[in-house]
């Protein structure tokens, strides 16, 4: 913990690097009082406004981006996960160019929707049978639903800090946007408090959906036992089991289920599986999946007009079977497993708290000097020391989450690994001159 003269000394240097941020950006400022006018606060989604205006970005090559104000930034955001590819792959980019030669929205099936199940269904182990649709959020609503059908029970378990898109998003306190279903909300990692809850409701509770690594809520592992407890419980009393592998099922071939050794009853999907367009897909046991067979007369209706899109299934195809493959995952991810033991030995230089979690090819920075193993531990971290670390790294040319995210996408190289960890260090040997010689 920082003694109230250093939270003093951070506060006016965040004051000073908003002011170099304003003066760097003049473009960006003026492009977002233009949005202003016509989007409220210029913005059609949350998660990219920041304080004092965003940024506005005009090209992405590999693993750069540049803005309107000419400034080039290495991309350790990677869209937030989706942007696995990096920008502009050549074998993506061929695939969508081949489909659009051939015509877009047809209105009928196409062959490549088969050919992505068909991968997906052989990568996953708990995928036998899926069905694909817009987004993460579109599949977490169809997986919920069709659980809440299947077991006749209409509660749901979800967990503080879980994400599982916009109107299914649990902080500490309630969304006003909050999906209108009935949720009963558990502590993240908390074995015995999560067991109790659950046997409080049994009788209640059809489905238990979470992320077997909190993605938007600061890359936080799940404990293997705590995941273990869920599966047998669920089994035990008549629940699903609902891994949210939007953004961690880039953690391994068969996606963060297959390295934690746990097999839920359904598993949803997105992000990056798309080759980077819009996509999501929910999947699982045969049994289940099989109430959307269109066949049966008492089949589950999913519709969307944009489910089998040309581009997507294109780009997802060429992705995952020739790109994305089983041993590009497992480069990828020691490659990231490999960048945050660099920022963690940085950090551990730092005479403030600073850490790095996360598996793989995701992770996250905290100020906070203990463990970080759910969203309490988490928001107990230094604002102010988050917010002076994205400055800091902005002007240094690294482009990631304000909220503290960082992805490794496959164009990182190490040049860029390079860039990140020196970036670190010469924010931590500027902040440990800032705070002095310690903390309370």
């Amino acid at each position: 913990m920082l003694t109230e003269t250093q939270n003093q000394a951070v506060a006016a240097a965040l004051e000073a690097a908003r002011a170099r941020f304003v003066d760097a950006n003049p473009r960006s400022e003026q492009q977002h009082r233009k949005a202003a006018e016509v989007l409220p606060g210029g913005n059609t989604r949350t998660s990219l406004f920041s304080e004092p205006f965003p940024i506005t970005l005009v090209e992405a090559k590999g693993a750069r981006l540049t803005s309107l104000d000419g400034r080039e930034y290495v991309d350790f955001l990677g869209e937030y996960t989706a942007g696995l590819y990096g920008h502009s792959h050549p074998a993506l980019r061929r695939a969508v160019l081949e489909a659009l030669d051939n015509g877009w929205v047809m209105g009928g099936h196409i062959r490549h929707e088969e050919e992505l199940a068909r991968l997906i269904c052989g990568r996953f182990p708990s995928i036998e049978l899926v069905r694909f649709a817009n987004s993460g959020t579109e599949a977490n609503l169809f997986a919920i639903s069709m659980s809440r059908a299947i077991t006749g029970k209409d509660k749901v378990v979800v967990f503080e800090g879980g994400y599982h898109g916009g109107v299914f998003t649990f902080g500490l306190q309630r969304s006003a946007m909050e999906a209108p279903f009935e949720f009963i909300k558990a502590q993240y990692n908390d074995i015995d408090g999560t067991r109790a809850l659950l046997d409080a409701h049994a009788a209640d509770i059809g489905t238990v959906i979470l992320e077997p690594m909190q993605g938007s809520g600061g890359c936080i592992p799940a404990d293997h036992d705590f995941l273990r407890m869920l599966r047998e419980w669920t089994k035990a009393n008549g629940a699903l089991l609902v891994f949210d592998e939007v953004m961690t099922s880039r953690l391994a071939p068969g996606g963060l289920q297959e390295l934690v050794g746990v097999t839920p009853d359904l598993t949803t999907l997105g992000k990056y599986i798309g080759g980077g367009f819009s996509f999501g897909a929910f999947g699982g046991r045969a049994d289940l999946m099989e109430r959307f067979d269109p066949r049966r007369p008492d089949a589950f209706g999913h519709a969307g007009t944009f489910n089998n899109n040309v581009f997507t299934m294109a780009a997802g195809v060429t992705g995952l079977r020739d790109v994305y493959t089983a041993e590009a995952a497992a480069a990828l991810n020691a490659r990231g497993d490999a960048l945050r033991g660099r920022l963690n030995e940085a950090a551990r230089k730092a005479r403030f708290p600073m850490q790095f979690t996360g598996l793989g090819s995701m992770m996250n920075v905290h100020m906070h000097a203990g463990p970080v193993r759910n969203i309490r531990d988490a928001v107990a971290g230094n604002a102010a020391l988050r917010d002076l670390f994205w400055f800091d790294l902005l002007e240094q040319g690294v482009w990631f989450a304000r909220r503290g995210m960082i992805n490794v996408s496959l164009p990182i190289g190490d040049a860029e690994c390079d860039q990140l960890e020196m970036a670190v260090a010469a924010f931590v040997e500027r902040t440990n001159a800032l705070v002095g010689q310690g903390t309370t």
